[in-house]
């Protein structure tokens, strides 16, 4: 390669701001780009430069960033994950994937896709986090009640749920019309539960569609109750990283797990059910179990965690009841792509979009890109958004 074919105005300030936003390696690139990590090294040092077709590579496949960006004099302004999310330890920040990190990105860029669409106000007059402040220091039945009551889901709405696909959509469609915006992806990071941004007009959720509903509709109310907690959080399906977390962000966590699990299982209304049983709930058939968490809409493995906090099963149980479930949980088929990319999208959010591509104030376009689609998939999408398919 000669000097000529490089692009000698590319920032190597930036070419490494770009690398390290996703958390990646010079080996990392290097392998993406089948070259040696000498050359990263010596791009980022300003030792070497890309040719425009190594660019245009490093830019739209592996940072996924604008190529004007790298002619920048300097990194731009961006929110560093680490400083923004005290909710998992930091050896653990440090390990999140590139995957994870750019739905980190696109988790902002949705907020400021908010903000323009609805014109910085958001669209609800009941706004939950306005209403509703959490304490960790105050009582949690309270507490969780408080948002049930917000959300105004009964006990006995939520046992006519009879799926957790049903459920899901319920408690989402609640949040949501209390001014809340919640997405979902695939991860590739499939230990990632989601996480939530908080801001004082457009909160966001993003789940990790990997995970099941019942663990979702878990993660859903966990994030929520970070939000209400005015802070960024985000989490893992392995709770054993709580125990790594400093004191104060220990209880956080330990906290909004308690409000999650008792918005979706009451505690007064749980004990009034299991009260009459006889025996030890070890011996109990898994029948048992499965009757009880359709009472909820949650999963087997939640009404065994309430019993374990209650010290009515064993620790040992416990795992070995979650590990047999686990294996034996299968979601079914995403169905086509424009159900699955309208469940992935905040129906508030694309509701908007589409009402203003319809009355010509946005073109297909720009109402494609703020929705992340092609502009050719935008009348299937709107076909299935309003058909109800999101969940």
């Amino acid at each position: 390669m000669s000097k000529k074919d490089q692009v000698t105005v590319v920032q190597p300030a930036v070419l490494k701001w770009a690398r390290e936003s996703l958390g990646l390696t010079v080996h990392d690139v290097a392998k993406r780009l089948k070259k040696q990590p000498d050359l990263i090294t010596a791009w980022e040092a300003g030792e070497s430069f890309p040719t425009y077709s190594q660019l245009e590579k490093l830019a739209y496949d592996i940072y996924k960033r604008p190529i004007a960006v790298f002619f920048f004099p300097e990194p731009p302004a961006e929110k560093i994950h680490r400083k923004e999310f005290r909710t998992l330890p930091d050896e653990d920040l440090k390990k999140l994937s590139a995957d994870t990190h750019l739905h980190i990105r696109k988790a902002h860029a949705y907020q400021l896709s908010l903000i323009e669409t609805f014109d910085e106000r958001n669209p609800s007059d009941e706004k939950i986090w306005k209403q509703i402040a959490l304490s960790p220091t105050k009582p949690v039945p309270a507490q969780a009640r408080a948002i049930r009551e917000f959300l105004g889901v009964t006990l006995q709405e939520q046992a006519d749920w009879r799926t957790t696909d049903q459920a899901m959509k319920g408690w989402r469609e609640r949040i949501e019309a209390r001014g809340v915006f919640v997405f979902k992806e695939s991860f590739k990071q499939k230990e990632i539960s989601g996480f939530c941004l908080f801001h004082d007009e457009f909160p966001v959720i993003y789940l990790n569609n990997s995970t099941t509903f019942s663990r979702q509709i878990f993660s859903l109310l966990h994030e929520l109750a970070h939000l209400l907690c005015h802070v960024n959080g985000i989490s893992k399906e392995d709770e054993s990283y709580i125990q790594r977390l400093p004191a104060r962000e220990k209880k956080l966590e330990q906290f909004c797990n308690a409000i999650a699990a008792e918005v979706l299982i009451p505690e007064a209304d749980f004990q009034a059910r299991i009260s009459s049983q006889k025996g030890s709930f070890e011996s109990f058939p898994d029948s048992f179990f499965s009757q009880l968490a359709g009472v909820y809409s949650v999963s087997r493995e939640a009404i065994l965690r309430r019993l374990l906090n209650q010290s009515k099963v064993s620790l040992r149980f416990y795992k070995q009841k979650a590990e047999e479930w686990s294996a034996q949980m299968k979601k079914g088929s995403g169905g086509n792509w424009f159900s699955t990319h309208a469940s992935y999208l905040s129906s508030t959010f694309t509701r908007e979009v589409l009402r203003k591509y319809d009355r010509h104030i946005y073109n297909d376009t720009k109402a494609a890109e703020l929705l992340g689609i092609h502009p050719k998939n935008l009348d299937g999408l709107e076909a299935k958004i309003l058909s109800g398919a999101s969940r």
